[in-house]
């Protein structure tokens, strides 16, 4: 009998996927496995390896019992070696919004056994802003999946950033900070990035304590499970940027006021040679370790957007000096992860001599620099390649997480083979991307993670033929014709143009004297018979996309990848309509002519409703699913009212006052919007330019601009309720677009 219970114990312990003895690393594959593939956990074995010469590597073989064996020194690199077999082997996709897992019952053998070793010690992804624009209501349900995600694509260096309040908030008490002092301090929930990076203040605050409690108990989820696959997390390093109330209990520290951000009164900065600033830095990674434990890499950056208060490069290489130093008291083994964004955006600061000597006071492979703009504007190659400091080729691809189809990937190979040709051999460490949103471009992810593990050149119209066949699970003509005409139009641009429809409406020719910044100045194109459309792509072509991609629907209409894209493609399609539609309403205004203004406005506004009806078929460009998963971090009815408002204002006005001049920078075509928030301006500004037709007199702008500001302002206060579900069919919306604007899309 005792012989017959060990042989059952013996079965149940190797029963399935289940081995007698498992690495830790061999274990979080498997677990990714079973939550991305419940029906297959039979069907794989993972082993862990040694890397190559510090390497990751995975290697995928036959193994016994028809099973796939995948190898890899660590989960990331076991993770890896899952994807790419399930790509080339089992036409299947892995994406950010949607995946298609249609996998044969019987997994194809491997022809022969396959090896891949990347060249690059980091692979990495986010930046600050994708914490404020994409990622600030996600729970830990939507991080797993995420974390998968990243794990899939070979993703091992993620910034990790939610959490940092809680950490500030026991140091800033430690140096005699009282609450409400800290309460001043803190900014809102969606804003907390541009708090990190020291652009603003108390904007949108108080935080709720319950936010700051559920935040700290996520990161400590999110930082576990990263580890345990083996990334490596970049935390906070402590830059400088403290509470103006800390002037008032360290008189004599050197705590000065920075140059004003975007319109917003300058926050304040501690000199990094003031011994206190020591302090508060090691007090601060001392804090976090405690909370959230290191893996050695920290982001600081001091002056993302700002000037620093010298010229003088022995003052600038004593900064340096002293944020490091204020690291490495604290871990000995620490990082400085900085991005190299301010080496672009304030180029004219940044002279060599005053970039190599802030570099170079960071001690020589103690520091990784991130260039963050590799598809358009790389600094590599003006910073001989950051003064020999380690560095990562990104691309940004999305700023302000922008909801349309851009990127431009002939361009994106070829500047990324420029870098790799010439430094693979020095100090390029890494590749990444570093949006500041993600969610409406997944093959960018794709394409640049690609060439972690496959770093050689690629034929790009092949490449997405093939990315279209493994996204949908099938090799279809329609798709196939279309996806070659996206490649040519939208993802042949590098960054698309601000748009007028998403922005305060004006007429085509820019109001002299308005308040308005330069995202409404429509000078640098023009609607004309060779060009109806005035957009930085070929829009006829993406109507022939649009169409050969709808003509798959038959095949592909249960695939949500499909669905997704056809939603997608389609909403860009109206997009492009824009400019046109603006430019009938601003002629037919400027002419006097009252009948063509009536039938130029009622097309303006039926264009919304349209990108309302397209947009609300698909969960992923709902305001109501955004504000709903907003309001469900609340405890009390306060609360989610709190989280509500911050949701709705950096979407809109950005800066909770109606005067702030950030209005429409982070718009988003979404459902709700469309028929909330842009038509009812539209509709409003229509009013005024009839109004002055049918009186003869001139357009009231300063009327019309505090009309509309307040309106705004409005908006972000108020409570109406959009769906947070899809509404309607994709597929029957889009024949729809296609049957009313066929003729408008014909050469």
């Amino acid at each position: 009998m005792l012989k017959f219970l060990k042989f059952v114990v013996l079965l149940i312990v190797c029963h399935g996927y289940g081995q007698i003895s498992q690495t830790d690393a061999e274990k979080s594959a498997y677990g990714i496995l079973n939550r991305l593939l419940p029906q297959h956990t039979a069907s794989f074995t993972f082993t862990e390896i040694a890397a190559d010469n510090g390497k990751d590597v995975f290697e995928i073989e036959n193994g016994k019992d028809e099973k796939i064996t995948i190898s890899g020194n660590s989960a990331v690199a076991m993770a890896s070696g899952l994807e790419w077999y399930l790509k080339n082997y089992c036409n299947s996709h892995i994406s950010l919004n949607y995946s298609q897992l249609n996998l044969p019952v019987k997994l194809p053998k491997v022809t022969s056994k396959i090896r891949k070793q990347t060249t690059f010690d980091h692979r990495y992804l986010f930046n600050y802003c994708t914490y404020g624009y994409t990622m600030p209501w996600w729970d830990w349900n939507r991080w797993e999946k995420m974390i998968d995600y990243m794990a899939l694509k070979g993703v091992n260096m993620p910034l990790a950033m939610i959490g940092q309040e809680a950490v500030w908030q026991e140091v800033l008490m430690d140096f005699g900070m009282s609450q409400k002092q800290i309460d001043d301090f803190f900014v809102g929930p969606a804003h907390l990035p541009w708090g990190w990076m020291g652009n603003i203040d108390g904007m949108g605050g108080p935080l709720p304590q319950n936010w700051i409690s559920q935040r700290k108990e996520l990161q400590i989820k999110i930082l576990e499970r990263m580890r345990s696959l083996g990334m490596k997390p970049v935390q906070q390093a402590f830059t400088g940027h403290v509470p103006q109330a800390l002037k008032g209990l360290y008189p004599d520290a050197n705590i000065f006021q920075i140059e004003d951000w975007a319109g917003v009164e300058g926050t304040y900065f501690l000199d990094p040679t003031d011994e206190l600033f020591q302090k508060i830095g090691t007090a601060f990674i001392k804090k976090q370790t405690e909370f959230y434990g290191t893996d050695h890499l920290y982001d600081a950056d001091c002056f993302i957007e700002v000037d620093p208060p010298s010229k003088d490069p022995a003052f600038l290489k004593q900064v340096s000096e002293n944020v490091y130093k204020s690291m490495a008291i604290a871990d000995p083994k620490a990082t400085w992860v900085l991005q190299g964004w301010f080496f672009f955006f304030k180029k004219d600061f940044w002279t060599k001599e005053r970039g190599r000597a802030f570099l170079n006071g960071i001690p020589k492979n103690k520091a990784i620099v991130l260039d963050l703009y590799g598809e358009k504007n790389p600094t590599w190659n003006k910073t001989d390649a950051f003064y020999g400091q380690p560095w990562i080729w990104n691309v940004i691809c999305n700023e302000d997480q922008k909801v349309n189809m851009s990127g431009n990937l002939e361009e994106m190979q070829r500047q990324f083979q420029d870098a790799y040709s010439s430094e693979i051999n020095n100090n390029l460490k890494g590749i990444g991307v570093i949006p500041e949103g993600l969610g409406y471009n997944p093959i960018i992810q794709d394409f640049i993670f690609e060439k972690a593990w496959d770093s050689s050149p690629v034929n790009v119209p092949q490449w997405v033929e093939n990315y279209a066949s493994v996204r949908y699970g099938t090799k279809n003509e329609n798709v196939s014709k279309a996806w070659q005409l996206l490649e040519k139009t939208v993802y042949g641009r590098t960054r698309t143009m601000w748009s007028p429809l998403i922005t305060t409406p004006r007429l085509m020719i820019f109001e002299e004297g308005s308040k308005e910044d330069i995202r409404h100045v429509r000078k640098d194109f023009k609607i004309t018979k060779a060009d109806p459309f005035a957009w930085d792509f070929d829009v006829y072509q993406l109507a022939e996309a649009a169409e050969l991609l709808l003509g798959a629907a038959d095949e592909l209409k249960d695939v949500d990848t499909y669905n997704f894209d056809l939603t997608n493609v389609y909403r860009e399609l109206l997009f492009g309509l824009t400019h046109q539609k603006i430019n009938n309403l601003s002629v037919a205004y400027q002419e006097k002519d009252k009948k063509a203004f009536q039938r130029s406005s009622i097309a303006l506004l039926k264009l919304l409703d349209d990108l309302e009806a397209i947009t609300g078929t698909n969960e992923n460009f709902l305001l109501g699913k955004w504000l709903s998963d907003a309001r469900s971090w609340g405890k009390t009815k306060e609360e989610k009212d709190y989280y509500e408002w911050n949701a709705r204002t950096i979407v809109t006005i950005w800066q909770p006052y109606p005067e702030g001049g950030l209005r429409d920078y982070a718009g988003k075509q979404w459902n709700g919007l469309f028929s909330g928030y842009y038509k009812p301006r539209w509709q409003l500004f229509v009013n005024h330019l009839k109004k002055s037709l049918e009186k003869g007199t001139a357009f009231d702008a300063k009327a019309y601009d505090y009309e509309v500001r307040d309106m705004d302002y409005k908006w972000t206060r108020a409570k109406q309720k959009y769906p947070d579900s899809p509404t309607g069919n994709t597929i029957e919306v889009a024949h729809r677009i296609r049957t009313q604007y066929t003729q408008l899309f014909k050469h």
